[in-house]
């Protein structure tokens, strides 16, 4: 059968029913939200319910949550205006209008009876065919299903969603034995296109796969800091990015997930397991203590760190005070820092017999050994628990991928010099010669080497890089990615600009214009770009080699003039932070499609100068097209690209970049990440086959000295204000002068050379300057804006 979402609905109005009832109205799909009625409202039965606050009143829960979605952080709507398709209601008046949805999410109370009592009601109200689940974090899919109709089961299922669902990717779905294997395929496909989910099939054991093996690592690592006296500062110095684990490494991870979460989850294990597995799930004392004192992480102000007046304390566990914060200090850890290989990294200090050593081989190797024993019982495959791990705890690698980039074979060598057993299936690979889970795109199972599951819309820009490249330099890489298309990929660190980045995008629009259909401008990596090489500015500033960066400018100005102006489409797939440079290579595309996490804005007053690839001129030129370019609407355009421009206003959505002005109607939002390049290219080739011609050189209405005097009264209030340095009045005079066109008469019509050139010479003024080149030291070595 043909299924489709058109409408959803979400019982129970919590943290987690608000936000997933949010990412659902993010994806454009109408969403009613229900809860109970409050115990005060009961009496007004629903045959007294005759007024609109009669049923506000019984809507409180759910309306309330729904107003909170507006004030969280992080934002649980990619834009404030999905709030109209959340409809809000109550489980007594409304319950028969579940039989609208095609898809109803149950998030209430962790409580199976409740759970089993709210599908016995579901079951009687909704539709045939529509589709119902449980975002349960450990209950049972199989239990909740007891005593429900045929159809029910066959449309039933776990959806464990993690938290934030805007942010997380990871979606673990758990069927019961009557789910009907079209009602999986169709969720699979329904997250990853249109929620932009990373779906893993779990089976029905508690806590699924991601939280089972992320709460035995969380314990383990505690137990182990205990045990070898470490601190809790020390403990995260080296559980963080060093072994590719998020920042926030252990202990601040659970400050924020809130240790009452943690020890809730942690309880739904050992409440099922006996022996060994068991004692690991029970918590030690002092994280009982914690709770107890209300101590439960970021939401209470406390947990295993306090900030006081700006300076970071960590608990200790022993006398429950807290104390200065500490990093581990190794010689395995200063060794890391001269290597530039992850995989050197971890082995260099995993395999070290110092302080950092012993702890991550005492932390990492239990992990890896409870993985493997719990993977077939948990999962389907080694791969499902290795994507679980990515994208629902935000590893950089999957426990089997660990094992890999560590040596399988040596890992498995120093685990029998401990005296640990592995389990049948990993010793019967290490005794068969085998070098480890993965190889040349396949991964182990049952014994053999299949291929890696990738999705129809995923392309893999490191893999094609090995086969496809067409021509490269330092900075970036054309790739042919098929059907015609090739893609720019920038190699640079970090993706940022510089002079060969910059040429490789001219030669590479050369190429596409002789060879292809068109080319996208795509990346693989943690951003789409941050912008310019600002070390190498710098340095050329205090050099005061302007001719060379004078040069430099006019280079990146003319690379994005080509974008716009090249004879088949070039089509941009941002992701993540796309600022500075990254904008101003979007801005000219043909057409943007960006993934719906794209944070894009224009961002180089903050290291006190102004856009100098283009950026003011491409903006101004979309809120033309935008606005329009009568004299009222002139002023609004000059007034908006300014303002968006001097304040660095960076989208937190694609959703919002639209409003911003940095997309338009040419644009196409992508809910995951993983599917921009190929939306890109699909759209490349759509463009090609219909007719693409570049767009007409015309010249460009400017605001002239009126707009000018406008534009800095502005500037001159924030100053007055307080809210604005006199070097930023100094780099708003600047902006200004460049996007009203300078002293010209309001209405006068000038080239894009002309924009480019005063954009260009003010750029050049202001990185001479001392103050910015001080802020643009403190964004280097500090990472954040100096005011200065």
């Amino acid at each position: 059968m043909s299924r489709h979402i058109k409408k959803t609905a979400v019982i129970g109005s919590g943290v987690m029913g608000a936000s997933i009832a949010a990412h659902l109205a993010n994806a454009g799909t109408p969403v009613l939200l229900l809860d109970i009625v409050p115990k005060e409202k009961e009496s007004q039965s629903q045959s007294s319910v005759a007024t609109a606050e009669k049923k506000r009143a019984r809507n409180q829960l759910a309306d309330t949550a729904v107003k909170k979605l507006l004030k969280q952080k992080p934002a649980p709507l990619s834009s404030k205006k999905n709030i109209e398709l959340i409809e809000t209601g109550n489980l007594e008046d409304d319950l028969s209008r579940l039989s609208e949805a095609d898809w109803i999410i149950e998030v209430i109370i962790e409580n199976l009876d409740a759970k089993k009592e709210l599908f016995a009601k579901i079951d009687e109200v909704r539709k045939e065919g529509s589709i119902v689940s449980s975002n349960t974090s450990g209950i049972s899919i199989e239990a909740m299903s007891e005593g429900r109709s045929a159809d029910f089961k066959a449309h039933f299922l776990g959806t464990h969603f993690f938290n934030p669902p805007r942010y997380l990717k990871l979606l673990e779905v758990i069927p019961v034995k009557e789910t009907n294997q079209e009602v999986i395929d169709f969720i699979r496909s329904f997250a990853e296109e249109s929620l932009g989910k990373g779906v893993v099939e779990a089976k029905d054991t508690p806590n699924f796969i991601a939280n089972r093996i992320g709460t035995y690592g969380l314990l383990v690592t505690v137990h182990e800091m205990l045990r070898g006296g470490y601190s809790v500062g020390e403990v995260d110095s080296v559980t963080g990015t060093l072994i590719g684990r998020p920042k926030s490494a252990t202990f601040r991870t659970l400050d924020v997930v809130g240790l009452d979460t943690f020890l809730h989850v942690a309880k739904n294990v050992y409440d099922v397991t006996s022996g060994d597995e068991q004692k690991m799930f029970d918590p030690p004392g002092f994280m009982r203590d914690m709770a107890e004192k209300g101590w439960i992480g970021a939401k209470a102000g406390q947990g295993f760190f306090l900030k006081k007046d700006g300076v970071i304390y960590e608990l200790n566990p022993e006398t429950m005070e807290y104390e200065d914060r500490k990093k581990l200090k190794a010689p395995s850890i200063e060794k890391t820092k001269a290597l530039k290989s992850k995989k050197q990294k971890i082995q260099t200090v995993v395999f070290a017999d110092d302080r950092a050593g012993q702890l991550l081989w005492n932390i990492i190797s239990p992990v890896l050994l409870y993985t493997a024993e719990k993977t077939y019982e948990i999962a389907n495959d080694v791969l499902a628990v290795d994507e679980a791990m990515r994208w629902g705890f935000g590893w950089s690698m999957g426990p089997f991928e660990l094992w890999d980039a560590l040596g399988f074979r040596q890992t498995v060598e120093k685990m029998k010099a401990d005296g640990r057993s592995l389990p049948t299936w990993v010793e019967e690979m290490y005794e068969s010669g085998k070098e480890g889970f993965y190889t040349d795109g396949q991964f182990i199972h049952a014994a053999e080497y299949v291929p890696v599951r990738q999705h129809e819309k995923y392309l893999s820009l490191n893999h094609l890089i090995k086969t496809n490249t067409v021509m490269k330099n330092t900075g970036a890489a054309m790739i042919d990615i098929g059907d015609d298309v090739a893609l720019l990929k920038f190699t640079s660190p970090n993706n940022s600009i510089g002079l060969d980045v910059i040429q490789m995008i001219n030669k590479s629009i050369v190429e596409a214009e002789k060879n292809y259909k068109g080319l996208v401008i795509g990346n693989e990596s943690k951003n789409f770009c941050v912008g310019a090489n600002l070390m190498m500015m710098l340095m050329e500033a205090q050099d005061d080699n302007f001719f060379e960066l004078d040069m430099v400018v006019k280079q990146f100005q003319q690379a994005t003039a080509n974008i716009r102006y090249s004879n088949v489409p070039i089509v941009t797939a941002p992701f993540q932070m796309t600022l500075g440079g990254g904008a101003e290579i979007s801005l000219p595309a043909a057409s943007i499609q960006a993934s719906h996490e794209t944070y894009m804005g224009l961002v180089e007053v903050g290291v006190g100068l102004i856009p100098g690839g283009g950026g003011n001129k491409e903006l101004y030129l979309r809120n033309l097209e935008r606005y329009g370019n009568s004299p009222a609407q002139l002023q609004q355009v000059a007034r908006e690209t300014f303002e968006t421009i001097a304040t660095a206003k960076v989208s937190t959505s694609a959703a919002e970049a639209k409003e911003n002005g940095f997309m338009n109607h040419r644009d196409g939002i992508v809910m995951n990440d993983s599917f921009v390049n190929h939306a890109a290219k699909r759209k490349v080739i759509s463009l090609f086959d219909s007719g693409y011609q570049a767009p007409a050189r015309k010249k460009i209405p400017v605001t002239g000295e009126a707009g000018y005097a406008t534009l800095m009264l502005g500037a001159e209030m924030m100053k007055w204000g307080g809210y604005a340095s006199e070097h930023d009045l100094k780099i708003a005079k600047k902006l200004a002068f460049v996007i009203s066109g300078g002293r010209l008469k309001e209405g006068t019509l000038v080239d894009e050379q002309y924009l480019l050139d005063l954009e260009r010479e003010a750029f050049l003024s202001l990185i001479a300057e001392p103050k910015s080149q001080q802020r643009m030291q403190h964004m280097l070595t500090k990472g954040k804006p100096l005011r200065n």
